[in-house]
């Protein structure tokens, strides 16, 4: 007769998430991930596989909760341009909370650390880059559509721009005491969709 979980994979799942998005995949051990999820080795194993796979479950999971957001944000009906200037204003305030900022973000944090090395990180980290363009992208040609960004302006551009933005914004807030840093680059960029 199979065993029941004495655990919820799900809740685990997100306190693994929680701790290698604080600490890092190298800087978390076995050991760290068994005490602070509160199971067994053995039960992490069966259930999520290695230590590499449970964090890139955890990287999926924190896509999987961001994403959604993002969407709602930059597909609003109406005008297209101020949604996009909340976004970047959005991530330059988080990125400069000294309650959030050491955090960082899980994506950029991974492309850091892992993607040089890690094809399985590196596509995740793509993927979610990818996805941010589009996103950006989508939200840049409406507003030239709708006459609110320049005609001479190159909407691919500026989204991949963006997106480099909200990526340095993240990775800068969480190294930089200064929060004045992000906000003032946030703006600057944000000067550009004039």
């Amino acid at each position: 007769m199979a065993r029941t979980k004495e655990f919820d994979p799900e809740a685990a799942l997100q306190a693994a998430l929680e701790l290698f998005w604080r600490r890092g995949y190298e800087a978390t051990s076995m050991s760290d991930l068994v005490a602070h999820l509160g199971i067994g080795r053995a039960s992490i194993y069966a259930t999520f596989g290695s230590k590499h796979e449970l964090y890139l479950r955890a990287l999926d999971r924190y896509q999987e909760s961001r994403d959604p957001q993002l969407l709602r944000e930059l597909s609003q009906p109406g005008p297209a341009l101020p949604s996009v200037r909340a976004v970047v204003r959005r991530f330059a305030a988080e990125s400069a909370d000294p309650d959030r900022r050491l955090s960082g973000c899980f994506v950029a944090n991974t492309a850091a650390e892992l993607a040089p090395h890690d094809p399985a990180a590196a596509r995740r980290v793509e993927h979610s880059w990818d996805h941010i363009e589009t996103l950006l992208h989508s939200a840049l040609v409406r507003a030239q559509a709708q006459g609110e960004l320049p005609a001479d302006r190159d909407p691919l551009t500026l989204a991949r721009m963006l997106l480099v933005l909200l990526q340095g914004l993240r990775v800068v807030g969480k190294a930089s005491a200064d929060p004045g840093r992000v906000r003032d680059a946030a703006e600057q960029a944000l000067a550009l969709l004039d």
